[in-house]
């Protein structure tokens, strides 16, 4: 199925909407297309101004996918390109995904997955947030997960810093620190790495910051190595491209709470249509990544506990 799409003034050439990309679900491209569409009222302003690396499947994610950098090629002329270079000399030329219809024409290439990066294009030696990749080492699950996010949110409130969380869409959890005041990424990096290290400190039964596998069996990795110039993360609201469609889907601290008491790991599965109908509920609760304005302690770690 081809037709083309009148977004915004513009016209978009589409393609295979009935391609299946999700076998499981019987999820198709012209699904993700309906979802990517009807999100993008909270999804754009995520990736408005940034880089963002695409991670396609075109083939459907059972399939080879990859991630892209550079703009891919044949783009319509109102498709912008932003380029950037990074501290390391690397210089790319990312898709400007600023409005609906570049959004669509690259979602049409299959680009399942959105990962921007917390930096504005302009400035790319300035981060904007702070991010805690929160990834569990089996048996440790999403569960575990929550507790840890609890406890990280605690340690960064008695630093005077708020938080908000969202699923990564698989089993982690992103705990996401807003900046929005000049801060270079050395500064960020220092943070995240310290307040890692502390929380593995006070609870090394439950916390592990770093890498290696044969240290995180049945704990929690706080992975502060995200806070990179050369590192994106996946965007709120983005596909996931795993076995099921599901969403990384921007939660409450009450649903984290709920989740870690309950056990109940099935909460924090959020699925397309379920993310919508969040979305209506309860708006968008990543705003405050965009808003908030907070600087890092000049110390980061707090007083140990007695």
């Amino acid at each position: 199925m081809t037709g083309v799409l009148e977004v915004e003034g513009r016209r978009v050439a589409v393609s295979n909407l009935d391609k299946v990309l999700w076998p499981a679900a019987g999820f198709t491209k012209g699904a993700m297309l309906d979802y990517y569409v009807r999100v993008a009222a909270v999804l754009l302003p995520h990736l408005e101004g940034r880089p963002v690396t695409l991670r396609r499947f075109p083939d459907g994610i059972e399939e080879s996918g990859w991630y892209q950098n550079d703009c891919p090629p044949g783009a319509p002329s109102w498709v912008r390109t932003r380029v950037v270079e990074w501290p390391t000399g690397t210089t790319w030329n990312f898709c400007a995904l600023d409005d609906l219809a570049a959004l669509v024409w690259v979602v049409n290439l299959a680009a399942v997955e959105l990962h921007p990066f917390f930096v504005r294009a302009q400035n790319e030696l300035e981060p904007t947030a702070v991010v805690f990749d929160l990834d569990p080492g089996p048996p440790a699950d999403v569960v575990d997960c929550c507790r840890v996010a609890l406890l990280l949110r605690e340690t960064l409130a008695e630093l005077g810093l708020a938080a908000v969380v969202k699923t990564s869409g698989s089993i982690g959890l992103h705990v996401v620190v807003p900046l929005n005041a000049s801060h270079s990424w050395l500064e960020a990096k220092a943070f995240a790495r310290q307040v890692a290290r502390y929380l593995a400190g006070e609870h090394p039964e439950q916390v592990v910051e770093r890498q290696a596998r044969a240290l995180r069996r049945g704990k929690v990795l706080i992975d502060w190595l995200q806070n990179d110039p050369t590192r994106s993360t996946v965007a709120p609201y983005s596909l996931r491209a795993h076995g099921w469609p599901t969403v990384s889907a921007p939660v409450t601290w009450n649903e984290v709470e709920a989740t870690a008491v309950t056990e109940r790991a099935e909460r924090l599965i959020v699925e397309p249509d379920g993310a919508l109908q969040r979305i209506e509920r309860l708006g968008d609760l990543f705003r405050p990544v965009l808003e908030v304005e907070q600087r890092l302690p000049a110390q980061a770690l707090p007083r140990p506990r007695d």
